[in-house]
C-alpha cells in the first residue's frame, strides 16, 4: 500500500505557516494533500488525534562515531535513536577516525551510511584537514562527493587567516562553515562553566568570554567574506546579542542551540547538592559547558524571537566507562537525541518556549540553515516525504538504561518529561510506531 492517510491531528508546519486540525494524504511516498477532512481509498490509515503532525526533524549537529569509535555508538545504533527520536535528517559530525578531510574518506563514509543508516545521513566535511587547523581540506572535492557543510567539530580554527581562507573558498560554492566558537587560550582546559559552583567544586572553569570573543572575531571574518557562517551551539547571552547584531546588519549568519544548553544549567554538574557533597556529575560533562540561569534565559528568548535558527542536539555517545572517570578526565558530551523532544516539549508546557519557533528550529529553520533540498524541514505538497508525529502531552520518566544509543550519558536519568514522538515516516514510509516497540 502505498499511501497513507494520517487522520485527526493538528498538523502543524511553521515553515509553510500552517496550523490545523485534519487530514494529511501521502500518496506515492510524498505529502499530496493537507485539509480539514480527507476521504482516501487504499489508504493506511493513522489515527493521529491529539498529536502534532509535523516535518521530520532536521538535527545538524550529531555524533555518529563510525568509523573509528565504534565502541561509542555505530552508524546503525545511533540513527535507529534518532528515528525513534522523530529525526528524519541528520548531519554527521567529522571527528571520526578517518577524517572526512578528502573526497576518498567521504566517500567510504557515505558508502557505510547508505549500508547501515536508517534516515537520511548528510556528512560535514572536516574545514582543516585532520582537523588541526593548519591547512584546509580539500573544499570543491568534497563539495562534488556531496558534503552539506564544512567543520572542524570541537576543534575551533584559532587562526584568523584560515577561518577567512575556509569561509571565501565554501562561500564560493554556497556552502557554510559551521564554528565551534571558543578561544581555547581562554577557556585553558577548563571542564566547566567558569563561576561560583566551579569555585566550590574546586574544578577548572571556562569563562563565557573564551565563546564570546571567538563569535566576534568569526563575525567580524564573516563581515569580511560575506560568505555563510554557522556558529554552533551558542551557550552565553553576549554571543546572542553579538548575532542578533550581525544579523541586524544583515550578515549571512546562522547559528544553533542546543536542547541541554535550553533545559540544563550548570547546577546540573552538581550545584544541588554543593552544602552536602557534590555530585560531580560527568553526564552533565559538555563542551562547551552549561552555564547560568542568566545565559539559559537569554538563549530560550533567543529561540522565541528567531535569532536562534535551529535547535541541534550535538548527541555526542559514549562508552558508560568513559564517563565513569573523575570530571577532569571524562570526555565531554551528552547522549541527547532521545530527550531532545520532550525538553522541548516540557519547556513549551512550562511557558518558557514559543511553540512554533521552537518547532521551526526542529525543522525549517535547520533546513534553511544548511540550504538543504528542497521539501525537507517542511510539509510542502509533492516534495515533502519525512513526518514526525508527537504527543506533546504525554509524560514519562528518563531511563537512561534504556536508551537505543549506544551512549547512556543522560543528566536527565530519572527526570520526568512531557512529549513523546509516537509515529514517523521517513522516506514515504512508515518506519517507525511507538505501539510496534511496547
Amino acid at each position: 500500500m502505498n499511501n497513507i492517510l494520517i487522520r485527526g491531528g493538528r498538523i502543524f508546519d511553521p515553515g509553510n505557516q500552517l496550523d490545523l486540525y485534519g487530514d494529511l494524504l501521502m500518496v506515492n511516498g510524498f505529502v499530496s494533500e493537507i485539509s480539514q477532512h480527507i476521504e482516501a481509498k487504499n489508504a493506511q490509515i493513522i489515527p493521529a488525534e491529539g498529536c502534532i503532525v509535523t516535518a521530520g526533524f532536521i538535527d545538524l549537529h550529531c555524533h555518529l562515531r563510525e568509523p573509528g569509535f565504534e565502541q561509542k555508538g555505530t552508524i546503525a545504533s545511533e540513527t535507529k535513536a534518532a528515528l525513534e527520536s522523530g529525526f528524519t535528517t541528520i548531519c554527521s559530525m567529522p571527528n571520526t577516525d578517518p577524517t572526512p578531510d578528502n573526497a576518498s574518506a567521504l566517500q567510504g563514509l557515505k558508502e557505510k551510511i547508505l549500508s547501515d543508516s536508517h534516515i537520511r545521513v548528510l556528512p560535514v566535511a572536516a574545514t582543516t584537514q585532520g582537523r588541526a587547523g593548519l591547512i584546509l581540506s580539500e573544499i570543491s572535492e568534497l563539495v562534488a562527493a556531496g558534503c552539506v557543510a564544512f567543520s572542524d567539530d570541537g576543534n575551533p580554527i584559532e587562526s584568523g587567516l584560515i577561518m577567512r581562507r575556509a569561509l571565501e573558498t565554501a562561500g564560493s560554492l554556497g556552502i557554510p562553515i559551521a564554528e565551534h566558537s571558543d578561544d581555547p587560550s581562554l577557556s585553558n582546559n577548563g571542564v566547566m562553566n567558569e563561576g561560583y559552583i566551579s569555585e566550590r567544586l574546586g574544578l577548572i572553569g571556562q569563562p563565557s568570554a573564551a565563546e564570546t570573543s571567538a563569535v566576534a572575531r568569526n563575525i567580524e571574518i564573516c563581515a569580511l567574506t560575506k560568505a555563510p557562517l554557522h556558529l554552533m551551539h551558542l551557550t552565553s547571552a553576549r554571543s546572542l546579542e553579538l548575532v542578533a547584531d550581525a544579523k541586524a546588519a544583515g550578515l549571512p549568519i546562522t547559528c544553533e542551540v542546543t536542547p541541554s544548553h535550553l533545559y540544563l544549567t550548570e547546577d546540573a554538574v552538581g550545584g544541588d547538592n554543593l552544602v552536602n557533597e557534590p555530585a560531580y556529575d560527568t553526564a552533565a560533562k559538555i563542551n562547551p559547558p552549561l552555564r547560568s540561569e542568566a545565559d539559559r534565559q537569554a538563549l530560550l528568548a533567543g529561540v522565541n524571537a528567531g535569532i536562534i535558527d535551529a535547535i541541534a542536539t550535538d548527541h555526542a555517545p559514549h562508552a558508560s566507562e568513559e564517563k565513569l572517570q573523575e570530571f577532569s578526565k571524562a570526555p565531554f558530551g551528552i547522549s541527547c537525541l532521545e530527550t531532545a523532544l520532550a525538553t522541548i516539549t516540557t519547556l513549551t508546557n512550562r511557558g518558557e518556549l514559543d511553540f512554533e519557533a521552537a518547532l521551526k528550529a526542529l525543522t525549517a529553520g535547520p533546513a534553511a540553515a544548511f540550504r538543504l533540498q528542497e521539501g525537507l524541514g517542511k510539509l510542502t505538497p509533492n516534495l515533502s516525504k519525512d513526518v514526525t508525529i508527537f504527543d506533546a502531552n504525554e509524560q514519562w520518566i528518563v531511563d537512561a538504561h534504556q536508551f537505543t544509543s549506544m551512549g547512556k550519558n543522560s543528566p536527565l536519568h530519572g527526570y520526568e518529561l512531557t512529549g513523546r514522538v509516537k509515529k514517523v515516516i521517513y522516506d514515504g514510509i512508515l518506519s517507525w510506531s511507538r505501539e510496534s516497540t511496547t
